[in-house]
């Protein structure tokens, strides 16, 4: 079989019809406000109402809690459109926090919570990173102490997406510092009229700019001691552990489309681009260019759709999903940057969307965790 003709094996007719449907709400309805909300720093808030009124924004959570119902694969599929499409909305963040109401949420915290995600009446964003922990969630210092019928919720988080809609938040905090890693808990917080809570700054990233991220502060914010996550104190750090490698999935597939797109959008360039009477394709080194990046796309589309087979099978290793991660943005970011090269000074004007691309995949090899603790999770399992 020629790789041109290969079909993700996890794909099937219903899945297609799915795509087809989210790719025409996609360009038809999102596509067309994208400058205007780079501009302001988020998408407006009607949007998750009209994501949860088609069924796309927990598409994978079962039906019983308000979910559309479906598996990873339609997760999958939705953030492959939403990478062809040529930009993201922020609903990685939404999509993670109902994986972990849904793994680990009492039935009643399931019932309360999972449907209104489901629907778009409430925003969620998860709250690890803080400033000077970065990557290591182990170093948390956002405290959570018990005092009667609630938490009371002290420190500061930072690159929270969705952070400017936000109407639930799950916070990683300490509830017991001198147990360090083993004292870290998951904790919902619902910011509605919530005292002690402050949303930031819109921080000024280099791309992504539709995507609201800030700065959020507990000022001893008094949280629901049964908002707490998992029954018991101090699983924390075990959840984040468990369903980081589906948060770290995504993050590969998205690298995987975003890579075949730009590599689409060049192949376009490059047969119509004239240079010295002829095609630019005509150039060896184009051709060669082309041939080298269309092959390290090929090894990653097939690797990605064996760890999507594998997540959809329950077998998925934090040491796999930290390679896809690793493999598929840093090829990601290569070949993006490879691609502008040749469309030369245009492949620098923000009109082509090769420019966007650019200064957006770059993070991808920073959230989620770094690459640099991609490389570490794997060297402990050699």
């Amino acid at each position: 079989m020629l790789m041109n003709d290969y079909r993700s094996p996890w794909l099937t007719p219903e899945l297609d019809t799915f795509r087809e449907t989210t790719r025409r709400f996609w360009h038809g309805e999102l596509l067309p406000h994208v400058d205007r909300w780079e501009k302001q720093g988020y998408i407006d808030r009607e949007v998750w109402h009209r994501l949860g009124h088609l069924g796309l924004l927990l598409a994978d959570v079962p039906a019983a809690y308000g979910g559309g119902g479906g598996d990873y694969r339609h997760l999958a599929s939705l953030i492959e459109v939403s990478a062809t499409a040529g930009f993201g909305l922020g609903f990685g963040p939404h999509y993670i926090v109902a994986q972990y109401l849904l793994a680990y949420a009492s039935e009643a915290q399931k019932q309360r919570w999972l449907p209104k995600l489901a629907s778009g009446e409430m925003v969620a964003s998860i709250a690890m990173s803080e400033p000077g922990a970065g990557s290591d969630l182990a170093a948390l210092r956002t405290t959570a102490r018990r005092e009667g019928e609630h938490y009371v919720i002290n420190g500061a988080k930072t690159f929270n997406t969705n952070g400017h809609h936000a109407d639930l938040i799950l916070i990683a905090a300490k509830t017991d510092p001198a147990k360090g890693a083993r004292g870290v808990s998951l904790i919902v917080a619902e910011t509605k009229e919530l005292p002690g809570f402050r949303r930031g700054r819109l921080l000024d990233k280099i791309g992504l700019k539709a995507q609201d991220t800030l700065e959020l502060f507990f000022d001893d914010m008094r949280v629901p001691a049964e908002n707490l996550v998992g029954g018991a104190e101090g699983l924390g750090f075990g959840q984040m552990m468990e369903q980081l490698p589906y948060e770290r999935t995504t993050i590969a597939i998205r690298a995987v489309a975003s890579t075949e797109r730009a590599l689409a959008l060049t192949l376009d360039h490059v047969k119509t681009r004239q240079l010295f009477g002829n095609p630019l394709l005509k150039m060896q080194n184009t051709r060669f260019e082309m041939s080298e990046m269309k092959t390290q796309a090929s090894l990653a589309r097939v690797f990605i759709d064996q760890c999507i087979q594998w997540q959809l099978e329950g077998r998925l290793d934090a040491p796999t999903a930290a390679m896809a991660k690793l493999w598929s943005t840093e090829n990601e970011c290569q070949t993006i940057d490879r691609c502008l090269q040749l469309f030369g000074g245009y492949g620098f004007m923000r009109e082509f969307p090769i420019a966007r691309m650019y200064v957006d995949s770059r993070a991808q090899r920073i959230y989620g965790g770094a690459n640099e603790v991609m490389k570490e999770i794997i060297a402990r399992q050699l």
